[in-house]
């Protein structure tokens, strides 16, 4: 979902054949960032943090190739928002950070200018939760998914759960297998689980009090949802 594949071709006579190249540098675009900083840039790592950016919307290869291609074959764009690389370089590659606020408005812009274009996103700031369901309720071509990285102990994925199912039901997908290291995933999924059950219970709570008793079959289809059904539908749904 978050990379392309090694072996992935453009053919010259596809989709992309009228398109008139632009003199793109082939190497720099294989660089960590190469779409994040485009005035080239060093990052700062003193002060406060500078708002996040998140593509270069002016970039021939974002609304030339990229964003024709996914829409052609429809595949969607996976973007993961807010990350801080080498707050403290020392520590090398466990050096990075989180961006305080991340501009939200740029994801918004991108799935305006490409309605018919999927975006999977999740954001690494818990401060950014609460406009990504917003604009998750705005945009069809918009799913939100997860809780990455530095979102990912219990107190925040009950908070961003919470919030998700308040504002969206179960049109989200509540956690994913995203692991730097494969035993990260043991407990990720322990603890994610029961936070995200006890968050159900609550509101299942709340629906017996209104006079409205859940059945077995909801609670499944709800559960389905949230694990990977309503990715799926969001998948399988037309944005023609």
């Amino acid at each position: 979902m978050a990379s392309t594949p090694h072996d992935f071709v453009l053919e010259e006579a596809g989709p992309l054949a009228g398109v008139a190249k632009t003199g793109v540098n082939l190497e720099a675009m294989k660089q960590p960032g190469a779409f994040a900083k485009p005035d080239g840039s060093p990052l700062d790592c003193d002060g406060e943090d500078d708002v996040g950016s998140i593509i270069d919307e002016s970039s021939d290869f974002v609304s030339q190739v990229l964003m024709k291609v996914c829409e052609e074959r429809d595949l969607p764009v996976a973007l993961k928002i807010g990350a801080h690389r080498g707050v403290n370089p020392a520590l090398k590659s466990a050096g990075d950070g989180v961006v305080a606020f991340a501009d939200a408005g740029v994801l918004a812009r991108l799935c305006s200018r490409f309605p018919k274009v999927r975006f999977l996103v999740t954001f690494l700031s818990r401060n950014n939760q609460h406009e990504a369901c917003v604009l998750a309720s705005k945009f069809r071509n918009l799913h939100i998914y997860g809780c990455w990285w530095f979102c990912n102990n219990p107190s925040i994925i009950r908070e961003i759960t919470k919030m998700r199912v308040e504002m969206l039901g179960t049109a989200f997908t509540a956690q994913h297998s995203d692991a730097r290291v494969v035993d990260q995933l043991v407990y990720k999924w322990s603890h994610s689980r029961a936070v995200i059950a006890k968050v159900l219970a609550e509101e299942y709570a709340k629906l017996s009090e209104a006079e409205w008793t859940p059945t077995r079959k909801e609670i499944r289809r709800d559960v389905h949802r949230l694990f990977g059904g309503s990715y799926e539908e969001f998948m399988a749904k037309s944005l023609r």
